[in-house]
């Protein structure tokens, strides 16, 4: 830009030596090219899968704090097991956060461009924890008149991946779903999806509380995973909705190996003949997430007809192509403020996201405790 302006940037580095560096840097912001705007970052969430790269596999019980106020740093110990998984990001400095919104503060020469002047925007394309964004046209979301930065800020991830979930569903001829960790602020946009479009969904949660967080806005089918009768209740959750497709945030452990017997024992009871194969009916389990790092266990209780994978937003989007990316996006803005609002417990500058004390709230990716930054905000 011609007045040179330039901002910070919250960068993660994890060295050679096996520690990860998170600290704020001034970054130039880039003249914007024809096709280009430039954003002025107000609101950027913190999703768990920004925290993967955050913080990536360091272990933060071993955080340490140093720097100033105004330009903190925080240093962790990256264990030797998962230096491993980080080998492909070794001693690179890396921009943080997914997706964002703010307000478009300058443009490139094109029509397209220059009608986005001073419009509100949710933005995606990386590097959202900054104060200022140069963006593609296509990457940026014009938000309706009287939409703020926050309720715009999580548009992207949260939203669409609830509905590429229903999405999926309907593609691969399933007629209701499975969610796990589905108290998570994804797991009640995607119960009012169901709701809306007369879904049958089975929520699988980890405690009463996040069972009644659910119930509280309509959920029907609610098990815990900790109940001593958790798999004669999923059981009976599946056969009375007839799912045969889960998307599975946990990862690890024995729960998508559960899921699948329960969808195989649900199935038996309606079957007329037995086969030592089990059903033809197939059951399909995607993992979407890794709350749990463990390896997956699979005790094989259900059959020959089932399928375990791996399922990202992205490739999907990509898969099913523009035109029908496109739409989904447009349902998420005309229903942003209902369907879609997303709900943060704080608001933290750039220096305050570098805050041991806020790192240890929303590191731990607990329900209920959803963070969000606004790099403009003082620190």
């Amino acid at each position: 830009m011609s007045d040179g302006r330039s901002g910070l940037q919250l960068r993660s580095l994890i060295k050679k030596s096996g520690e990860l560096e998170i600290s704020l840097v001034g970054v130039p912001t880039p003249e914007p090219g024809p096709d280009e705007v430039v954003v002025r970052v107000e609101a950027t969430p913190i999703n768990p899968s920004d925290l993967g790269l955050l913080i990536g596999a360091a272990d933060m019980a071993t955080a340490k704090a140093s720097g100033s106020k105004d330009a903190p740093v925080i240093t962790a110990r990256v264990p030797e097991a998962g230096m491993r998984a980080m080998a492909g990001r070794l001693d690179e400095s890396m921009p943080v956060g997914n997706e964002g919104a703010g307000v478009v503060i300058a443009t490139g020469s094109s029509d397209a461009a220059k009608a986005l002047k001073g419009r509100t925007v949710a933005m995606i394309g990386g590097a959202m924890y900054a104060q200022y964004r140069c963006l593609k046209v296509g990457e940026c979301l014009p938000l309706p008149a009287g939409t703020t930065p926050a309720e715009g800020a999580s548009c992207f991830v949260n939203p669409l991946t609830a509905l590429g979930m229903t999405e999926t569903m309907r593609r691969e001829g399933h007629k209701a779903l499975v969610h796990t960790a589905a108290a998570s602020n994804l797991g009640q946009m995607l119960n009012k999806i169901c709701l809306k479009d007369g879904i049958a969904l089975v929520n699988i949660v980890r405690s009463q509380e996040q069972a009644e967080i659910l119930r509280s806005i309509g959920a029907k089918y609610v098990v815990d995973s900790t109940s001593p009768t958790f798999m004669d209740e999923l059981t009976s959750a599946l056969t009375e909705t007839g799912a045969t497709i889960a998307f599975d945030a946990i990862g690890g452990g024995r729960l998508a190996g559960q899921i699948l017997t329960g969808m195989e024992a649900a199935a038996n009871k309606t079957a007329k003949v037995y086969s030592r194969y089990g059903t033809n009916v197939h059951k399909q389990v995607y993992i979407y997430g890794g709350l749990d790092t463990r390896p997956t266990e699979l005790v094989r209780s259900f059959g020959m007809a089932w399928g375990i994978g791996g399922w990202l937003l992205f490739p999907f989007l990509m898969k099913i192509g523009q035109a029908d990316a496109a739409k989904l996006r447009q349902r998420v803005v005309d229903e942003l403020k209902t369907t879609f609002a997303s709900h943060y417990t704080k608001i933290v500058s750039l220096q305050e996201a570098l805050d041991l004390a806020n790192i240890a709230v929303y590191a731990k990716r607990a329900t209920g405790e959803k963070f969000l930054i606004n790099p403009n905000k003082p620190g």
